[in-house]
């Protein structure tokens, strides 16, 4: 298949430039050039330890590269600021549920600190949309570890901005049918202009999604719609 670009037209979306990834004595990566552009879907693909998960957090805003820069619709997200940290949500492996909190309280909690208006409704209404709202007011330290991740990915649902959202193996955990509703989650969030970088280890329906390959920084068209992470 034909590939395209790593970057398109400047000053669009969350876009890393020349980033490079040091742990230790180890380079992981180097040179990594590209850009989640609003309507899009990424999946990030490469072999354990080639840097996936340090890639993200580096978009994120959570690690420092070793070398590069990140722009924020055109501009240094150091220049962008508040703005450019507030347009990005980022759930790794960890959920980041607090034990001693309710669901729902937890939920709440994470909303706020993610600028969302009327957070307790809201993590109220994205609860019932997964299937959760039974849940609500249980402890988080008492729920399934499916229970948990989909509490987690119940943030996704607080509000609908347009904002990038890295998600790190956000399948994992899941049953069929909240596998079906994140696809659907993903594809909707992209329609209104959101962009979405992930990585899984299934085989996801996610129309239009392209592959970013991180070992031969390859970008291009997921196949049929299918990417197996």
């Amino acid at each position: 298949m034909a590939d395209t670009p790593t970057t398109t037209s400047p000053g669009s979306g969350l876009e890393g430039r020349a980033l490079a990834c040091r742990r230790g004595r180890r380079l992981l990566f180097e040179g990594v050039d590209i850009q989640l552009k609003p309507g899009s879907i990424t999946w990030l693909r490469g072999t354990n330890g080639s840097g996936k998960t340090s890639l993200m957090r580096i978009l994120a805003g959570l690690s420092t590269p070793e070398a590069g820069e990140l722009l924020w619709n055109g501009r240094p997200v150091r220049e962008a600021g508040a703005a450019a940290r507030e347009a990005v949500l980022y759930i790794g492996h960890a959920n980041a549920l607090k034990d001693d909190l309710t669901l729902g309280e937890s939920l709440a909690f994470l909303g706020r600190l993610g600028g969302v208006q009327d957070a307790s409704e809201r993590a109220a209404a994205a609860l019932e949309q997964a299937e959760l709202a039974d849940r609500r007011a249980a402890a988080v330290r008492t729920l399934s570890q499916g229970q948990r991740r989909r509490g987690a990915l119940a943030r996704l649902a607080l509000d609908e901005r347009a904002r990038t959202w890295i998600l790190d193996e956000p399948y994992d955990a899941l049953d069929a049918q909240s596998t079906a509703r994140l696809s659907a989650l993903l594809l909707a969030h992209a329609a209104r202009g959101g962009a979405v970088l992930l990585t899984s280890h299934q085989v996801v329906e996610l129309a239009g999604a392209v592959e970013y390959d991180l070992e031969t920084r390859r970008v291009q068209n997921a196949r049929r719609g299918r990417v197996t992470v």
